[in-house]
């Protein structure tokens, strides 16, 4: 190999200049975000704010949800493994959800940042804003188009709710056994609860819960006067 192909292999380290330039970009990011909202965001405003020009922005960042992910220091992109996953066998779609996650989050690192980042969302109403934000558009959204159902906002949402759900009990409560289950066990548990959420029949939204009978106790939701 030649010293040239060595030295593009390794990649050139960033100047002071670029460093800073990029630092200036995600900081006015974060200041624009939390003004305007995630869709009313363009990186021309962006790089107005950071008082560069627009094409800088582009040349750090691919797009809007590369500079939010950035400017919120996701430990995983959750929009850009969610489409290797779908265009994987829909099948197995939950459990290789489930599994993904949790196998990049074995990493102490990624899993350092993921645990202060849902106790900032929890804590911190611009984080969370932000989050929510990029996840309904970025992941959620596009997780409704593997299916066609009428119902498919719901079920994305369902998975997301299971997911958020798995990384507070694992990473920030660090509830046995679950905390200490393998990536495979966990996706074996849960991955069919996801599959059913995206693609089986879900109970009638109207009265699913009347008149339910929970370990000899009927449950009636309807009200009525004594």
């Amino acid at each position: 190999m030649s010293a040239d192909e060595t030295a593009r292999r390794r990649g050139r380290p960033p100047s002071a200049a670029s460093v800073d330039t990029r630092a200036a970009i995600l900081k006015a990011a974060v200041a624009e975000f939390a003004d305007n909202g995630y869709d009313a965001t363009s990186l021309r405003a962006v790089a107005r704010r950071a008082g560069v020009d627009a094409a800088l922005v582009h040349h750090y960042f691919d797009g809007k949800a590369d500079l939010l992910a950035a400017a919120i220091e996701f430990p995983v992109r959750p929009d850009r493994l969610l489409d290797q996953l779908i265009a994987g066998p829909h099948p197995e779609l939950g459990a290789r959800i489930v599994l993904a996650i949790t196998t990049q989050l074995e990493d102490p690192r990624r899993r350092q940042r993921a645990v202060a980042l849902v106790r900032a969302a929890v804590a911190n109403e611009p984080v969370a804003s932000l989050a929510k934000a990029f996840l309904v558009r970025e992941v959620l959204s596009r997780l409704a188009e593997v299916t066609d159902a009428a119902d498919a906002e719901l079920r994305a949402n369902l998975v997301g709710s299971q997911i958020i759900g798995l990384l507070i009990t694992r990473y920030v409560l660090e509830l046995e056994p679950i905390a200490s289950a393998s990536p495979q066990q966990l996706a074996a548990q849960l991955g069919p609860t996801l599959q059913r959420y995206l693609f089986d029949r879900l109970g009638e939204a109207a009265g699913a819960g009347e008149g339910v009978d929970a370990g000899g106790i009927r449950i009636n939701n309807s009200s009525r006067d004594e």
